[in-house]
Order: structure tokens, then sequence, then C-alpha cells
């Protein structure tokens, strides 16, 4: 589970013009199918009044590292716009991905193999422009603890170089992302370091 991946570094976009047509190409890294469909929804919000937003993503399911690929032709001849899309994040072997390409048509029809070149280009150009890093699974866990042990928590956190965001309320809650294979070992040096006070979820 623990196995390093590729993905790309950050949300970026792309865009270019085929004979009139202007695409834009965009990817965003998401770990799940609801941050995957997310990310489709807003492109699709900001680009409306396009002709057509091809989405493609590869994301974990959740169920032991099963990648759920999945692409939509939004209206373009079938095979023709999101096959393309998915196959250049397939044979890029990136995942935690998603991708979506929008078209603006320019009145030219450029005919089922112009599209598939210039959606795949759409995802290749926005991934060169995003960088590809390599990543390793993580896992999310909720530490909560009172505000007694609120200073140690965040002092462990702090030194196994953690992402978490703190929460001060009626107690203090931490909300963690951490490698999958140091998820347990951090576990445990929070409640040994609590005397078990800590609240995992």
């Amino acid at each position: 589970m623990g196995e390093a991946f590729l993905t790309v570094a950050e949300r970026a976009q792309a865009d270019f013009e085929v004979k009139g047509s202007e695409f834009i190409g965009h990817v965003a890294p998401a770990d799940s199918v609801a941050a995957a469909e997310a990310f489709a929804s807003e492109v699709r919000e900001a680009y409306a009044d396009a002709t057509h937003n091809v989405p493609a993503y590869r994301v974990p399911t959740g169920d032991g590292g099963m990648l759920r690929e999945w692409s939509s032709d939004d209206g373009e001849p079938t095979g023709s716009a999101g096959n393309p899309a998915l196959n250049v994040l397939v044979q890029r072997d990136l995942r935690n991905v998603v991708a979506v390409v929008t078209r603006y048509y320019g009145g030219v029809n450029l005919g089922v193999g112009g599209l598939a070149r210039a959606y795949a280009r759409g995802v290749s150009d926005a991934v060169a422009a995003a960088g590809v890093v390599e990543e390793r699974p993580h896992e999310r866990f909720v530490a909560t603890v009172d505000y007694d042990d609120s200073g140690t928590v965040r002092g462990i956190l702090e030194s196994a170089g953690v992402e978490f965001d703190a929460t001060y309320e009626a107690r203090a809650s931490f909300e963690v992302r951490v490698p999958v294979e140091d998820g347990a070992g951090l576990r445990d040096r929070l409640r040994s370091a609590t005397g078990g006070r800590v609240e995992l979820s």
C-alpha cells in the first residue's frame, strides 16, 4: 500500500488552438473519486459557455489500492475525446490525478483523429505545466485532546514533519495527513505521549 506513485505537482492549465478551435487543458491532483468529480464540476461551471468539457481521471477507490479510471466524451464523437485524454494519464503512469479539456468550437470539424490528438495534447500540455512528482499514499486521521495535551500533540506532529490543521474549540483537534506507512507509528507516539488521553478517529 505504501508504494510511491507519480502524480501532478499542482493544479495547472495550458491552452492552444487547432483550426480555430480553442482547447484548454486543466489538471489537478485528486485523491478520491469525490475530489476528481468536484474538480470536473468546478471546470464545467467556470467554462459553462464552452462547447465541450471532457473529463478524465485515475484515482484510488479506497478499496485496497484499486484505481478507478474514467472518462467521458461530453458530446464529442465516441472515442474521440475521453479515451485519448485518459490514455495520456495511463501511458505516463500518473494516478491520483484528474484532467478536463475544455473546447470552444471554431467552426472547422477536426475529424475523429484530429480531435483525439487535440484532447491528448490538452492533457499532455497541462501535465507538463503542472510538473510531475513522486508521491506516497497518504491517510488522514483526527487527533482530539484537552488543551493541557495540545502543546504535546502539536510538538509531535511538527517534529514528524506531517501536514496538519489545528482547530481550537471546546477541545483541540488536529486533522493530520500522513504517509500510510508512518500512520500507525505516529498514532502510537501520540497515545504514549498523552498517556492514552488522545482520541483518534
